[in-house]
């Protein structure tokens, strides 16, 4: 892979990188559709990162699709996919991790104690190989985005990160690899995440400002929801996953699947 970048750098085309973890939906396309505007070459990874889940988590039953993947990447006219295996990323010995600290340690990084510290470290490692201008992530990962932004930014590692918007389904959902897991009955139970964001927007354009009210708005709606079962639901700001901002930021249990979403308060929620 870096033999690729390094011929491309050389002959002047620009390159733009999709870190994917694969299960390829609408949302990865997007990113991808992005990308291949804005950069003579496009690279999609597609690795799970098994030091970004924690004891317990979905590691080896996260979903792996390569073939449908390599499909779809090839129908997207992509220029190279990197799909490195876990003992090259990771080889025996290896000793080092990436950290940052402050915006990674709250909510997500609370409720999953290592998992930024493996995003971190990932993300490092692909920029290094791959040698990006620029790189492409979902605005649905708002806290992992804050935590990349940190990582180019205090390395000087000379990529722009390039976010794109959360794409959902007609219902509102946000598309997610892990929607897969979801039985009839928690399918429509997981709209509850975006019907909270929703209606926390609606109170805003009203008029209500009060950190605290607009909370009770997302908590009031994902609690009324028997399936769910509520991780956390705040009001935040962007850049540092801390209150006062204008990011409602949830987290919620359906079943045995957890799953995550947000919207900036101050925009129209789509759809």
């Amino acid at each position: 892979m870096l033999a690729a970048a390094r011929r491309w750098r050389a002959a002047g085309k620009t390159i733009g990188l999709v870190p994917t973890m694969g299960a390829l939906h609408a949302g990865h396309l997007s990113l991808v559709e992005h990308a291949c505007r804005e950069n003579a070459v496009v690279v999609v990874s597609i690795f799970v990162n098994p030091i970004q889940f924690g004891p317990g988590e979905d590691f080896e039953r996260y979903p792996r699709d390569p073939k449908h993947d390599a499909q779809l990447l090839g129908q997207a006219g992509i220029d190279a996919i990197y799909r490195p295996a876990a003992g090259v990323m990771y080889p025996m010995g290896a000793a080092t991790r990436v950290r940052v600290v402050g915006v990674s340690e709250r909510l997500e990084g609370a409720a999953r104690p290592g998992h930024f510290e493996g995003v971190a470290t990932v993300v490092t490692k692909l920029f290094a190989a791959v040698q990006p201008d620029r790189a492409y992530f979902g605005q649905k990962d708002a806290q992992q985005v804050a935590v990349v932004r940190r990582v180019a930014g205090d390395l000087d590692l000379g990529v722009e990160i390039r976010v794109a918007p959360t794409i959902r389904e007609a219902d509102g959902l946000a598309l997610s690899s892990r929607n897969a897991y979801l039985e009839p009955a928690e399918r429509r139970s997981a709209t509850s995440l975006s019907a909270a964001l929703r209606l926390a927007t609606e109170a805003y354009a009203r008029g209500e400002r009060h950190p605290q009210a607009l909370t009770d708005v997302l908590r009031a709606r994902l609690e009324a929801e028997p399936l769910a079962r509520v991780d956390y639901a705040e009001v935040v700001d962007p850049a540092t996953f801390r209150p006062p901002g204008l990011l409602a930021v949830v987290a919620v249990w359906i079943g045995k699947t957890r799953l995550i979403d947000n919207h900036d308060l101050s925009q129209p929620f789509p759809g």
